[in-house]
């Protein structure tokens, strides 16, 4: 028997405007909640008794389990003490005695292969404890908690440090003796470059890095498949599009169910996946695999790019033109000439004549000609500020951030890397260059000048 403890404790401030309105692990990547998805992954593994540890936002997270409450039990975190607290909390909450047990992060993406292999050599090792791990890449080692990989252990962790041959994914495995490790965690993780600065949390890579420095070997097992860390709000578009990839490759042809409707003038260049009720309407053009939910359409003349992902109920019609790689979420709504790259969350409204790249938030509603900049007359990427910190991304640096539940005015233009916050407000006309904070309204401040005027001026 398995046994496996999700994290959701945080707060994600690293995550505005998306931290708002749920927990993190709430948010949807292809439409289905983070943590939901993860646990669903645990469950197909044969991992019984699931313990979510919540934090801030419960109720999103108790949403997004709906329906497995039978296999998934909650238990709350009073105060954000920590990831090391917080798997203390679950295990506690589990009882699980002598079994080894599974602690995950519940805001990663990751493939179903790396759970896989990771529980697999966690198992058939003797180590206490184990870590999944994957190669850092053009990455900065300071974004994450890295360690050196030796003869399949890990070593030399960590904390947002300058060096490092490998980051932690939030995957961890743990026997019964490693318990003490965690329950003498310092409560500050002490393994930080000079300056480092580290928050006063209980880390659980503090715990691994003590036991390796008291010759406790940690187990690594390296991620066989993709991994996203959802960690800022670029990641989400990174997460969508390996997902994307990845439910891409294990389709072995159409998929579509009875009752949906595929027109003859449409033009369909890649595998279908529809359920019931969908629509591809007269003159679609569809350039790659499409995945229709119950009752979503695609009509009139709209354009869809290569991979992309339409929830129930959710419409492009009307000539619009929705980017390859792009989710729309439930009930969302592309009309007549409008274009669209990236995600969309449920009930967004883009009506008419806009271009939108990025991520849009839930219920937001897009007023016409709002236009988001996507490049830079110097070419370059977009820097943006996180917690205070100047940062550049390597992917969605010049995407633009709608939070939940906000608005433009018609004839908007976002400047590349803008960020809304939620309920926020861009009005018409607005061209902005910077973050908008939650719950503020931004409008143009005109001065007008009146003249008389009429046909005498021309002579008659």
């Amino acid at each position: 028997m398995s046994r496996a403890i999700l994290l959701a404790g945080g707060a994600g401030r690293k995550f505005w405007p998306y931290n708002e309105a749920r927990n993190k692990c709430a948010f949807p990547i292809c439409n289905v909640p983070l943590v939901r998805r993860l646990a669903k992954q645990l469950l197909a593994l044969g991992f019984e008794g699931l313990v979510v540890v919540t934090g801030p936002r419960a109720g999103s997270i108790r949403a997004a389990l709906h329906g497995l409450e039978a296999q998934v039990a909650l238990v709350s975190q009073p105060e954000p003490t920590g990831t090391a607290d917080a798997a203390l909390l679950g295990w506690e909450a589990l009882g699980v005695g002598d079994l080894p047990v599974l602690v995950a992060a519940a805001d990663v993406c990751t493939a179903d292969e790396n759970l896989a292999a990771f529980w697999k050599g966690f198992q058939a090792s003797d180590a206490l404890a184990g870590a999944l791990v994957q190669p850092l890449g053009e990455e900065s080692p300071s974004d994450w908690l890295t360690g050196e990989v030796k003869d399949g252990a890990l070593t030399g962790i960590r904390g947002h440090s300058r060096g490092g041959s490998h980051r932690l994914t939030g995957v961890y495995g743990f026997r019964r003796d490693a318990h003490r490790w965690l329950v003498t965690n310092p409560g500050i993780m002490r393994h930080v470059s000079v300056g480092g600065m580290p928050t006063p949390e209980a880390e659980i890579a503090e715990s691994l890095a003590r036991m390796t420095d008291e010759g406790e070997p940690v187990l690594a097992v390296e991620t066989p498949g993709f991994h996203v860390d959802l960690d800022k709000p670029w990641h989400i578009l990174e997460a969508s599009r390996a997902l994307l990839r990845d439910h891409a490759a294990r389709l072995d042809g159409d998929e579509i169910a009875d009752g949906c409707k595929v027109h003859d003038s449409a033009e369909i260049h890649g595998k279908l996946c529809l359920q019931a009720g969908a629509e591809i309407g007269r003159n679609v053009v569809v350039k790659g695999d499409l995945w229709l939910g119950a009752g979503a359409s695609v009509t009139n003349g709209a354009i869809v790019g290569g991979r992309t992902m339409l929830d129930r109920d959710a419409r492009v019609r009307d000539y619009a033109m929705l980017s390859g790689d792009s989710v729309m979420g439930r009930e969302g709504l592309l009309g007549h000439g409008g274009e669209f790259g990236g995600v969309l969350l449920e009930g967004a409204y883009l009506y008419h004549y806009c271009e939108i790249s990025g991520v849009v938030g839930a219920k937001v509603d897009i007023g016409a000609a709002t236009v988001c900049g996507t490049l830079r007359f110097d070419d370059g990427a977009a820097r943006h500020r996180i917690l205070g910190r100047s940062e550049r991304p390597l992917t969605g640096a010049n995407a633009t951030y709608f939070g939940d539940y906000s608005r433009t005015g018609v004839n908007a233009i976002l400047m590349p890397g803008v960020k809304l916050g939620t309920y926020s407000c861009v009005g018409p006309g607005v061209v902005l260059y910077e973050d908008l904070p939650s719950r503020q309204m931004v409008l143009v401040k005109q001065e007008l000048e009146v003249r008389e005027w009429g046909p005498e001026r021309y002579g008659w």
